[in-house]
C-alpha cells in the first residue's frame, strides 16, 4: 500500500498485513485529527519506508509517549510509532486507497471517549491501549 500527506511532500510505502485496526478515543489522538476519534492500521515496522521527504516529528513526554510524524509542509500526521514496539500506526486518511482499511476491529481507549462520539455496537472496545509496551 502507498499514502502520502495532503500536499504531496511526504509519501510512504508499507507492506505486510495490518497487525491491527482500530480506532482511537484517547485525547491526544482526537487532538491531532480534529475532535473525531483516530483510525488507524497497526502495521509491521519493517514493512514501512518514506519514499518521498522527511517527516518532521513530535513526542510528548507522558505515560505513554508516541512519536508522531508529520509532514513539515503542510501539518498532515501520517504515521506513529510507540518506543519497544515493532509497529507503525498508518493514519487511515493518508492511504491513496482509504477503502483498504475496510473497518476497524476495535475501539481503543474508550475511557476517554467524548459523548459525541460514535461506536459500533459490535465493535471490541478497550479501555487503553491493548498492545501497549511492557
Amino acid at each position: 500500500m502507498e499514502g502520502g500527506c495532503y500536499c504531496g511532500a511526504l509519501r510512504y510505502e508499507v507492506q505486510g498485513k495490518p497487525v491491527f485496526k482500530a480506532q482511537c478515543h484517547c485525547r491526544a489522538c482526537t487532538h491531532f485529527v480534529g475532535g473525531a476519534p483516530n483510525l488507524f492500521m497497526a502495521m509491521p515496522a519493517n514493512g514501512f519506508t518514506y519514499t518521498k521527504g522527511t517527516p518532521a516529528q513530535f513526542t510528548r513526554d507522558n505515560e505513554a509517549p508516541a512519536t508522531r510524524d508529520f509532514c513539515p509542509t503542510c501539518g498532515t500526521q501520517v504515521a506513529s510509532h510507540r518506543k519497544g514496539m515493532p509497529l507503525v500506526m498508518i493514519k487511515v486518511g493518508t492511504l491513496d486507497d482509504p477503502a483498504a482499511f475496510k473497518a476497524p476491529k476495535a475501539a481503543i481507549y474508550v475511557a476517554e471517549k467524548q459523548p459525541f462520539h460514535q461506536i459500533p455496537e459490535d465493535l471490541t472496545c478497550f479501555d487503553g491501549f491493548p498492545m501497549a509496551a511492557e
